[in-house]
């Protein structure tokens, strides 16, 4: 398709720099924001190649204008574009917003400073330490200070020349030990600036100060006798050394370091991001992302990265990465492969996987369309299916020595069982155990019935079984002139290989995916059905051997008295009487001479 001639005009017009570039439909309204290394090169990709993706190219059918801006590097297009994204809200841009607000822990700009909590950050000098990703983060934290420093919690005007004049008292937080009463001039604001200093180093991580200036008043009590205070002492060197136990990770060498990771499906994306600080994880967030138009796990990575140290005020120099992506400038990235950096990459994979578990559990719950919807579409990519697999056939053979043969066929509807449109078959032209035989004649039995019938077709086809069951399966489809036109796979039991047509080498997916689940979930049922049809089968040829042994019964008869009394048992029970009124006297006479 060629461009309009618009479009190329203004393609030619662009320049070789780094930027950012938007779209724009013909209404004048935005649809995307994007970034370049090179804008004429990138803009010009979307218009030059057949995309590979439907959104990309709806996107670009409605593409009527473009605007750029020129920035010195990379790096500052990534920020350009990020702050653009959130003012202008394309419609095809992943829009990484949050309406939560954060806690804060402030160190008040006062005398004496007061440390407490808070979601607004007041421009009054004031020290801000966060944002936290949780409340319950912020109280740890400030338990643990309480339990070390006592300091002031009332809101007084501690003034020099009020406390001076005698203006306030002690109240009741001085007699429980909770503060050293500076209102009253108990406590100078030298010592008490110092708290303040160790309170600044454990927010930040840092426990080394605090741990070293117990250590020496511990010393200088006990050598002063005063046990008792050196116990009290001992007590908080115990809690904050508990503290930095639970907190500490990774080796503590490892400060001021951002770690990132992704984990992704096919319709979202999840990145998490640890903060640490002398080998402490800090701080701790999960964002979810949801695609727009099939972006790569590098795209939103990147994204995410910028957004979450603008939202985080993170001003660290080093960030640990599974893959490189463009960052700040003055930003060093590092690719952990062994050791303490690379088990911090794996945690926070892990807390990634975690999270995504979490919300997959909840959205199964709560919008079973989307959790559909989503297993649909990672079908479709992990079974490399041109369309996602809302209807799903499997079948299953079942016989034991070659007696009774049999086969089940069970049908998913967009990823659940539908029972009502399970199938049982016996087999009707095949001779002995023969698997292949018998799954030639079923599949082709049912879909020559399906076409018959003018019924829906199913997507997918799962034949229980490796290449063997598999080739016998599309020797019907063919004949039915439907190879190609509905997509079959095999699975085989051992190792859970996934077999495609023509093709030698077997997919083995990953253990802990939901595509396998479902087939294995496809596949037990259908050996469920099976088993559970074939041994009725068995159990009514047994009944059946019974009753028709009988001198002077056939199989019609033996047929209408299980159909009255549904059970050999309930015939050897029934009265002569009983009998009669079901098959005449002169049989109920054999049969009750029979068993009685």
């Amino acid at each position: 398709m060629s461009n309009p001639p618009s479009i190329n005009v203004q393609i030619s017009t662009l320049p070789d720099n780094p930027g950012v570039y938007q779209f724009y439909d013909a209404a004048g309204k935005i649809l995307y924001v994007g970034k370049a290394k090179n804008l004429k090169k990138r803009v010009s990709s979307y218009f030059n190649k057949k995309q590979e993706y439907g959104k990309t190219r709806v996107l670009v059918k409605k593409i009527h204008t473009i605007k750029h801006i020129v920035v010195s590097t990379e790096s500052d297009a990534l920020l350009l574009e990020n702050n653009l994204i959130k003012k202008l809200l394309p419609r095809y841009n992943v829009l990484l917003k949050d309406d939560k607000s954060y806690p804060w822990i402030c160190i008040k700009n006062e005398r004496f400073p007061r440390i407490f909590p808070t979601r607004k950050l007041i421009k009054d000098g004031s020290e801000y330490y966060g944002p936290y990703t949780s409340m319950k983060t912020v109280r740890t934290l400030l338990e643990l200070v309480k339990s070390l420093y006592p300091l002031r919690t009332c809101n007084y005007d501690l003034a020099e020349e009020k406390i001076s004049s005698g203006k306030y008292k002690v109240c009741l937080e001085y007699h429980l030990g909770n503060c050293l009463g500076p209102c009253e001039g108990l406590q100078q604001e030298k010592e008490y600036s110092g708290q303040i200093e160790d309170i600044r180093q454990i927010i930040k991580g840092n426990l080394k100060s605090s741990l070293q200036s117990f250590r020496q008043q511990m010393k200088e009590l006990a050598d002063k006798m005063e046990f008792e205070k050196a116990q009290r002492v001992k007590d908080k060197i115990d809690i904050l050394e508990n503290y930095q136990a639970k907190s500490t990770v990774v080796n503590p060498k490892i400060n001021n370091v951002d770690v990132f990771s992704i984990i992704s499906d096919e319709t979202h994306a999840y990145v998490n991001f640890l903060q640490l600080s002398h080998g402490a994880i800090i701080r701790s967030h999960t964002m979810e992302i949801k695609k727009k138009l099939e972006e790569t796990d590098e795209e939103l990575l990147q994204l995410a990265i910028t957004e979450i140290r603008q939202r985080f005020h993170s001003r660290t120099k080093e960030i640990y990465l599974p893959f490189p992506v463009t960052v700040e400038e003055d930003v060093k990235v590092t690719l952990p492969k062994l050791g303490d950096k690379r088990r911090i990459l794996e945690l926070s994979e892990r807390n990634a996987r975690f999270y995504r578990q979490d919300k997959m559990k909840q959205i199964k719950i709560t919008d079973p369309d989307r959790h559909t919807k989503r297993i649909m579409a990672q079908m479709k990519a992990d079974l490399r299916l041109s369309v996602e697999p809302t209807h799903i056939e499997c079948f299953d053979n079942s016989n034991i020595q070659g007696s009774n043969p049999v086969a089940a066929c069970v049908v998913f509807k967009d990823g659940k069982p539908s029972k009502k449109d399970y199938r049982h078959f016996n087999i009707k032209t095949v001779e002995g155990p023969d698997d292949f035989a018998s799954m030639e004649e079923v599949v082709f039995r049912r879909y020559k019935r399906l076409l018959n019938e003018d019924e829906s077709l199913p997507q997918l086809i799962v034949i229980d079984g490796g290449k063997g069951q598999l080739s016998s399966a599309l020797k019907s489809l063919e004949a039915l002139d439907l190879r190609g036109k509905i997509a079959i796979i095999g699975i085989a039991k051992r190792l859970e290989e996934i077999y495609f047509p023509e093709d030698p080498v077997p997919l083995y997916l990953d253990k802990r995916s939901e595509t396998l689940k479902i087939i294995q979930q496809l596949r037990n049922e259908a050996h469920r059905f099976g088993i559970t049809h074939h041994r009725n089968k068995r159990s009514k040829g047994a009944i059946g051997t019974e009753l028709v042994g009988i001198e002077g019964i056939g199989e019609k008869t033996a047929e209408q008295l299980l159909k009255s009394f549904k059970s050999v048992k309930r015939i050897k029970e029934a009265s002569m009487e009983s009998l009669a009124e079901a098959v005449g006297m002169a049989k109920a006479k054999k049969i009750y001479k029979s068993f009685h």
